[in-house]
């Protein structure tokens, strides 16, 4: 609570992250903080799940006094492969954070979940744990491409979890990917086609990327031409539109009424608590902006959560930083942002954006109607150009 350099008016909405680091295997192009549980256990050793929820309610039970009265409007349950954990250790996961935040009624609590951890009736125990929406982790309905990919499962297995999360929730999400190693055009087609065939209310569709500190940065493998991966993403932005799927996001399709509330308020800059390991937070308080990040390595995490010590870094987003950081966000959003959110979110005044988004105008990369900044189609083409003009000098 200790004094910054920023006059916030109000506080933004706030989402709570919660991080299951365990998968059954690490792809070759995820650089997040997963880790491989055979890897680190013997063969016959459960996930220690009761240990681990206990780290969290502590993690949790510390962070409090930063959130202190506020509600919590949705809340993701990411990793690693959540879905290895039980319905069961959800569910009491769930129960401790109604027992702790004020969570609103209708808070979109979400679980990402891998087609190789599919059971029959275990999506339906996630729905009855108290989870609202589920994102799939599909990939690709491609058998060749899965398996360049690293996936655990086979088209098979994520049809049949495609189909048993639309029997059991109301709005669920597909993550796809494109310009994959070998594939071409007319798989890319393929693959979307198969996605829409379930009707999905959502669905995140990503272009494969080389991340550093993976297995494909240090082994790339053979890539489709940048002039082809523009033509799949032509492709895929007409066939979700026809198919009444809106791109309300970079990399964000949804039917009316489905879009993801938790990542929009990312994507508004809203606040965010992350609990688990290696997660970040995004905090708001009167003066300033924190961001605070928890220990990576689950069994150090778990030992320093239940003492009381997750946090190994809590910077102060400066001034300078704020512009870049917020425009990072909402210029993914097709609708843009009003400048009065800016100045809501940021502390900030319209002066400290004024000569970057003139520059924006000028490029044709985006509009400013009235009070309100919208991203053009060619701003979205050059989305990294586009935000890149409000780095600090």
């Amino acid at each position: 609570m200790r004094p910054g350099t920023l006059q916030l008016q109000s506080l933004p909405p706030l989402s709570l992250y919660v991080h299951l680091p365990w998968c059954l295997k690490k792809c070759p192009y995820c650089d997040f903080n997963s880790h491989e549980w055979t890897a680190t256990a013997g063969a016959n050793e459960a996930l220690p799940e009761a240990r681990y929820l206990d780290a969290l309610r502590a993690d949790l039970t510390a962070s409090l006094p930063l959130i202190w009265g506020r509600p919590v409007h949705s809340v993701f349950i990411g990793g690693g492969t959540p879905s290895l954990f039980s319905p069961a250790a959800i569910d009491r996961l769930l129960g401790d954070i109604r027992s702790l935040v004020r969570l609103d009624a209708d808070a979109e609590i979400t679980l990402e979940a891998n087609p190789g951890t599919f059971e029959k009736d275990r999506f339906r125990a996630f729905r009855e744990a108290g989870v609202t929406r589920l994102s799939i982790g599909v990939q690709s309905f491609n058998d060749q491409h899965l398996k360049a990919l690293g996936r655990v499962h086979d088209a098979n297995q994520a049809k049949a979890a495609v189909e048993e999360a639309a029997r059991s929730f109301d709005t669920f999400n597909l993550d796809i990917m494109y310009a994959l190693p070998g594939q071409s055009l007319a798989d890319c087609e393929k693959d979307i086609r198969t996605a829409l065939s379930f009707a999905p209310p959502h669905i995140s569709i990503y272009h494969l990327t080389l991340e550093p500190n993976t297995y494909f940065a240090k082994y790339p493998p053979a890539l489709p031409q940048e002039d082809d991966a523009w033509d799949m993403l032509d492709l895929i932005t007409d066939t979700t539109a026809r198919a009444g799927l809106g791109r309300y996001e970079v990399s964000a399709y949804a039917r009316e009424g489905h879009r993801c509330w938790h990542n929009l308020n990312y994507w508004q800059f809203g606040d965010y608590l992350g609990i688990g390991a290696g997660a970040h937070s995004k905090l708001s308080f009167a003066h300033r902006i924190g961001r605070p990040v928890r220990v990576r390595d689950p069994r150090l995490y778990m030992e320093r959560a239940l003492a009381g010590d997750a946090v190994v870094s809590a910077d102060e987003v400066s001034r300078k930083q704020l512009p870049f950081e917020f425009m990072l966000n909402a210029l993914r959003l097709r609708d843009g942002f009003t400048l009065q959110q800016f100045t809501e979110r940021t502390g900030l005044p319209l002066s400290s954006i004024d000569q970057a988004l003139q520059q924006a105008q000028d490029q044709g990369w985006v509009t400013l109607d009235a009070s309100w900044v919208r991203p053009t189609a060619r701003g979205f083409d050059f989305l990294s150009d586009l935000q890149s003009l409000f780095l600090a000098d």
